[in-house]
């Protein structure tokens, strides 16, 4: 048995991963076309990060529905944008923060997360990423709260 892969044959990437490596593909060469202003680009990442939520099931949509709200509440200034195929949230066209569907790797929680552009570094160890089943008021609390210290 191989301990790497739990005795099954590694054959590359999973058919998930290489999905999210193709929407990259397209969002990478959507961005270099646009040569818009910000009122566009903004626009259209608005409409590309709801088409991709409206795509999700009812419980991950739920959730990132509300991040994206708060999100635009707490940081307007960050940029509604996809990113491998999933909301995330950018500032000078680097993300931020970001949203993955349960339903896109076939995982038991979604997951909400922050890239290294985050201002969240706090000594040696900081959290960068949280396992979502679903979004309470204080979850979203202390997620704004991370937002917030994010783009400072």
């Amino acid at each position: 048995m191989d301990e790497t892969t739990g005795g099954k044959k590694y054959d590359g990437f999973s058919d998930e991963e290489r999905d999210a490596m193709k929407e990259r593909a397209k969002e990478l060469k959507a961005e270099a076309r646009r040569g818009e202003k910000e009122t566009k680009v903004r626009e259209k990442g608005e409409a590309d990060l709801r088409a991709k939520i409206a795509e999700m099931p009812e419980s991950d949509r739920a959730i990132a529905e509300r991040l994206h709200a708060m999100i635009t509440e707490v940081a307007p200034d960050l940029m509604p944008k996809t990113w491998y195929g999933q909301p995330a949230w950018a500032r000078d066209g680097e993300v931020v923060c970001f949203f993955q569907s349960s339903a896109k790797f076939k995982t038991r929680y979604s997951t909400f997360g922050f890239s290294e552009t985050a201002n969240l570094d706090e000594g040696s160890m900081w959290e960068t990423s949280f396992a979502l089943t679903q979004l309470s008021d204080e979850d979203e609390n202390r997620l704004a709260a991370l937002v917030k210290k994010a783009v400072r």
